[in-house]
């Protein structure tokens, strides 16, 4: 099988959001054969290179979602191609603009019985109509950054907000405002200008030749999947482990960083009011459409899933499906048990990025709290924040300082030197070199965060192990199950309560370290998470077996136009004429280039399947 893998700030690109999931999935799926369309983020992103790629990528194709747009091709100048764009623009500038409901907060565009209050099947028709009339008109005329950056593009969605009934964060939009938006709508909309989409007739034909598109994120990545979609009928998987509106409401709200990764805002400034209220709509409205043509949706946990249920998705096509996690290199410090040392079993451990949606400052004041009763409890934070990355408008600065002020140095005696009961500490110090000895330089791990969509860390001390102490947001019950104390967020005495609940009792420590990470190695593996997807990629197969383009003189399927072993990689298909018995089927497949790491097939030659008839070598014997 052929599989197009869509991505967006990750793979395979050396960093990024979920380039290791993608990696890891991408080598437990062997038998199937990869090409990778990759969006990038950033100057940074594509100087730091790629990752090591496998033998079983054939081809990787990239295009940048920043900086300016590349030169146009094709002509804009005539009326008809200004006075389309202005149509198909108009339909998704108006959908955009269009009021919500006071029953719909999130701004979808959920088709009409969803269970979404004040979506309106008219709105999510007039947004599919205008990006689909978009992306045709980019496949005829070129690209289409320079119309959307156009004047007649602001014109039109100036209108759109100034119409009766409207939002009022959109009717608020000044000039400025609009071409922010129109900016950003033109970076979003880049892969519609693409030519990753083929027809399969000659040359390289892109989507067209691939049997799946699985799309690792929503957001922009998701469009070169619905485009294949609309035009080749290629099956869809949507994969997602955190809503890209869910992201939009946070980062409009958590200032100038991105409230989940730590991703500044274009030009290191919020976003004002209109402008937030208009992006949020147009990813609104995305995300429905895509949930509605998807094939099949895997949410990484329940409450992504419930975010997919509330923006329009159905029920029945959504499957959840847990990220998988390296245990191995957990697993020496998971098999000594929940505390190896006298002196862990009284040490607290916090591991992350301190930037202001983790609240340290309240595990600060929780930790105040425990000394009270615990004088000898020790806390470590241990910062994953690379060197070169920059802190976040100074908020560890700040904790550092709060930390100096409620935890003076301590001195046995007047001749000895003082000693803080909180040190701040960084990973691949000599002390921390690794995460797992990270973890395992306490007997608790302590979650503070008062926003989090799924919780790595948790379950990476899970794997260790260890009893943890969490606050009750995002997927964080969903992870723990019962096998660690949850608190509510923002509330240090709670926090505080639960810590001494755990650091009076080792023996309850080793209980709930025990069953966290039973809990983890049956959920949370590399394993699990490539057995499912090896099962979903044949289940949407099993419904789609045959192009579209190879059908009979009826117009119905044609059997065996492209027999099982044209999908195995490997020269002793690619050396023969097509697919391996003597003629060449139509369709895609018979216009793809070979991968540019062919494996050799050792094994013996394949039988001869049912109504192929002879081989070409027992012709004429």
């Amino acid at each position: 099988m052929r599989v197009g893998l869509l991505t967006e700030g990750g793979y395979p690109y050396a960093t990024g959001e979920a380039r290791v999931w993608c990696d890891r999935l991408v080598r437990g799926l062997a038998q199937h054969e990869f090409e990778v369309y990759a969006l990038s983020r950033g100057p940074g992103q594509e100087g730091a290179g790629w990752g090591e790629l496998p033998r079983h990528v054939g081809r990787v194709c990239t295009a940048p979602l920043w900086g300016e747009p590349e030169p146009r091709r094709g002509g804009w100048g005539g009326r008809r191609q200004r006075r389309r764009f202005a149509e198909h623009f108009g339909e998704l500038a108006a959908a955009i603009g269009a009021p919500y409901g006071s029953g719909a907060p999130y701004g979808s565009g959920a088709p009409h019985g969803s269970g979404v209050p004040g979506c309106s099947t008219d709105q999510a028709d007039r947004f599919a109509n205008g990006l689909h009339g978009l992306a045709d008109l980019a496949g005829e005329c070129g690209a289409l950054s320079a119309a959307l950056r156009s004047e007649d593009a602001v014109r039109t969605l100036e209108r759109a907000c100034r119409t009766l009934g409207a939002p009022h964060g959109a009717q608020r939009a000044r000039v400025a405002d609009l071409l922010t938006v129109t900016e950003a709508l033109e970076r979003a909309l880049r892969p519609l200008s693409l030519d990753w989409y083929g027809d399969g007739a000659g040359g390289d034909p892109g989507l067209a030749g691939v049997d799946l598109c699985h799309a690792a994120t929503g957001g922009a990545a998701v469009l070169p999947g619905l485009l294949a979609k609309r035009r080749f009928g290629t099956p869809l998987l949507l994969t997602e482990y955190g809503v890209r509106l869910r992201e939009c409401y946070l980062t409009g709200t958590a200032g100038a960083a991105g409230a989940e990764g730590g991703r500044p805002l274009e030009g290191g400034r919020p976003h004002s009011g209109p402008v937030r209220s208009l992006l949020t709509a147009f990813h609104g409205r995305l995300a429905a459409e895509a949930y509605a043509r998807a094939d099949l949706i895997t949410p990484g946990n329940t409450h992504t899933r419930r975010w997919q249920e509330r923006c329009g998705a159905d029920r029945e096509r959504l499957r959840t499906v847990y990220p998988g996690m390296d245990a191995a290199r957990f697993a020496e410090v998971g098999e000594q048990g929940a505390a190896p040392s006298e002196a862990d079993d009284r040490t607290l451990v916090w591991v992350g990025r301190i930037e202001p949606p983790k609240d340290v400052i309240a595990l600060l004041h929780a930790f105040a709290e425990v000394r009270r009763w615990q004088p000898d409890a020790r806390l470590r934070i241990i910062e994953t924040r690379r060197g070169e990355e920059p802190e976040p408008d100074g908020y560890p600065a700040h904790c550092r300082a709060l930390a100096d002020h409620l935890f003076p140095d301590e001195a046995a005696d007047a001749h000895s030197a003082g000693d803080n009961p909180v040190s701040f500490e960084r990973l691949g110090d000599p002390e921390v070199p690794t995460l797992a000895d990270a973890y395992g330089s306490g007997g608790v791990v302590v979650l503070s965060s008062v926003v989090e969509g799924f919780p790595v860390g948790l379950v990476e001390a899970m794997f260790c192990g260890r009893a943890t102490v969490s606050t009750d947001v995002g997927a964080v019950c969903e992870v723990i199950g019962g096998t660690g104390l949850v608190v509510p967020p923002r509330n240090p005495r709670a926090l505080a309560d639960a810590c001494l609940a755990l650091l009076s009792d080792a023996e309850r420590c080793a209980r709930l370290g025990a069953a966290a990470r039973a809990r983890a190695l049956e959920l949370f593996t590399v394993e699990q998470n490539v057995s499912a997807f090896r099962g979903i990629y044949l289940e949407l197969m099993s419904h789609c077996p045959v192009p579209r383009e190879e059908v009979g003189e009826g117009g119905g399927p044609l059997p065996f136009a492209r027999p099982a072993e044209a999908h195995v990689p490997g020269r002793w298909t690619a050396g023969r004429d097509g697919d391996g018995f003597g003629h060449r089927p139509p369709g895609p497949a018979a216009s793809r280039p070979a991968p540019e790491h062919t494996p050799t097939w050792a094994g013996p030659p394949p039988r001869e399947p049912l109504g192929v008839g002879p081989r070409p070598s027992e012709e004429g014997a």
